[in-house]
């Protein structure tokens, strides 16, 4: 089994750690876990240090306070690529990423792919649980990125995704500077500029079961600026 690592962000998800770990763990054998915790005040970075002393393929990065989605996945891909993983996941925390997709993903990148993208809008793929206003604003805002950028990427907004350690030392992750909804577009679009294969492949995605979404209009204003920045950015 190829060498991998599954980074984790998380904030405030003591009711779904326990299970995360362990499905993510049965479903690709062989693959570690980071999880990266924003200092949850409900005690999520202590049940991750209780998971990670009882099971060594878990490991736990624990940050000072709410530093965003994008910084802890820069964070946790340093952490990777430091220790020598060749491939690397990110995925959410709240069950809406089923890891059965996993072996596929790392089979596709295996086989060449730079980044796999577990994709919503191709064939086969779709969402379950979602009211019409969310299809709309997902739909609507991939669109709009797609259009701004140049991306044939039907899903730019995806989060589940296999990076080869490759593709993120290209990118020179040092230099992102997005830090939400718009993290996951402008990884995509660097690693696009930079020449990477990307492919995707089918996933069913699921509302999480338990907790709060992350999303705010905050959140989504940001990406809906920050594609014209990265459009004409200097090269």
């Amino acid at each position: 089994m190829p060498q991998s690592l599954i980074v984790v962000p998380t904030y405030n998800e003591r009711d779904n750690v326990r299970d995360v770990a362990a499905r993510f763990l049965a479903a690709l054998p062989g693959t570690e876990l980071l999880f990266v915790d924003d200092n949850s005040p409900d005690g999520t970075g202590q049940i991750l240090d209780e998971l990670a002393a009882a099971e060594p393929r878990i490991h736990v990065m624990h940050r000072a306070g709410k530093l965003g989605l994008g910084t802890a996945y820069v964070e946790g891909f340093g952490w990777g690529l430091a220790r020598g993983y060749e491939y690397l996941f990110e995925m959410d925390a709240d069950g809406s990423h089923d890891p059965k997709y996993l072996p596929t993903m790392l089979a596709l990148a295996v086989d060449g792919a730079d980044v796999v993208i577990g994709s919503r809008y191709v064939p086969g793929g779709g969402t379950e649980n979602w009211g019409i206003g969310r299809k709309v604003i997902s739909r609507g805002g991939g669109l709009y990125a797609r259009s701004v950028l140049g991306l044939e990427v039907r899903d730019v907004t995806a989060g589940f995704i296999c990076w080869r350690r490759a593709a993120l030392e290209a990118i020179d992750l040092s230099t992102i500077s997005s830090n939400g909804y718009s993290f996951q577009i402008e990884m995509k679009y660097r690693a696009h500029k930079k020449g990477m294969r990307l492919v995707e492949t089918p996933i069913l995605f699921a509302d999480r079961r338990v907790g709060q979404s992350k999303m705010s209009r905050a959140i989504f204003a940001e990406a809906l600026l920050k594609v014209w920045a990265l459009r004409f950015r200097r090269p």
